[in-house]
């Protein structure tokens, strides 16, 4: 089997030598091609011309959530998978690695290195539903480009703090999870606009939800972990249904210690809930819109402000490794 083994250099946690057993490893059972990334984006271009180039029949992310991402949108620049595109693998790499484990890899480069060489050995991967951001006509940000997301979008307060950490990062901190925690409590008390939300969802036939004060747009569950514990903000996603989303419409301090706790008390049974929950369960298509710009991501990747954002459930999208 010919395989691309593209890997982020800078992965969180894998050091060179541990990068060298696993490239040896995959290339004692397949026909091997490794590249190093070099700048952001770099991933994403390596996929594409695998896809478009035909060279490979199965395409490995070894990194973090943003080197699934960038190899995600390679693969399916030209659209969902009809059959004829590489399949995916993943090699956790980062900090968190939502994705990997969510398709039950284990959380050790190592160990899942050991499980994908068995999946292909047996042959053995599935079909699962993506999520895709564009432009919503109609708005300022309408020419923005399509993104495929695989477990997790924000639009708003948790989007500030992907954009905080990015921030840290690129100053040298190390991404951590008690980085984020920090950077949280940063963007609540320096957002002026935490109290008085100012997004709508909107769908067709369905009156619009307002003044919402944050968004998370779920493709699958856990949301993410915390060290080995799961965060499920909508327990019920699933990469064989649509998206699923958590708004909510009150984040005043003590809106944010009540549903903070219940997110780290959270189950695969039940996310968090109460009067200012907003949940829905595999919608297929909608728009977050605010009045004033607001910070975006997807997959843990900052993408700057939009005022507008649609959304889309695909199902199928991609046939991965597992």
């Amino acid at each position: 089997m010919r395989a691309l083994l593209v890997v982020n250099p800078v992965a969180t946690t894998t050091s060179a030598r541990t990068r060298d057993v696993l490239t040896h490893a995959l290339a004692s059972d397949l026909k091997l091609e490794v590249a190093e990334t070099e700048y952001r984006g770099h991933a994403r271009e390596l996929a594409r011309q695998a896809a478009e180039q035909g060279t490979a029949d199965v395409v490995i992310a070894l990194g973090g959530d943003g080197t699934v991402n960038e190899v995600v949108n390679g693969l399916l620049h030209h659209g969902p998978d009809t059959g004829d595109l590489p399949r995916l693998a993943v090699v956790p790499g980062g900090s968190t690695n939502v994705f990997a484990r969510a398709l039950g890899y284990p959380n050790h480069a190592v160990e899942a290195t050991g499980a994908l060489l068995s999946a292909l050995h047996a042959g053995s991967e599935r079909a699962i539903g993506l999520g895709l951001a564009t432009g919503t006509p109609g708005t300022s940000d309408a020419e923005a480009p399509a993104r495929w997301f695989t477990f997790c979008a924000g639009y708003g307060f948790d989007a500030g703090v992907v954009g905080r950490v990015e921030s840290q990062r690129e100053r040298g901190k190390r991404s951590t999870h008690a980085l984020y925690l920090r950077q949280a409590v940063r963007q609540f008390f320096g957002d002026p606009r935490r109290t008085k939300g100012t997004i709508s969802l909107i769908r067709s036939g369905q009156d619009p939800v307002e003044r919402l004060a944050l968004s998370i747009v779920c493709n699958t569950a856990p949301w993410t972990f915390l060290g080995n514990r799961p965060v499920f903000a909508a327990p019920r996603a699933s990469f064989d249904t649509g998206l699923d989303v958590l708004a909510l419409s009150r984040l005043s301090s003590a809106a944010l210690t009540r549903y903070g706790t219940q997110l780290l008390r959270s189950s695969p049974e039940r996310g968090p809930h109460g009067k200012h929950v907003v949940s829905l369960h595999d919608e297929s298509d909608f728009t977050l819109r605010s009045q004033v710009p607001l910070p975006f991501q997807l997959d843990g990747d900052h993408l700057g402000v939009r005022t507008s954002v649609s959304f889309t459930g695909v199902h199928r999208a991609l046939r991965v490794i597992v």
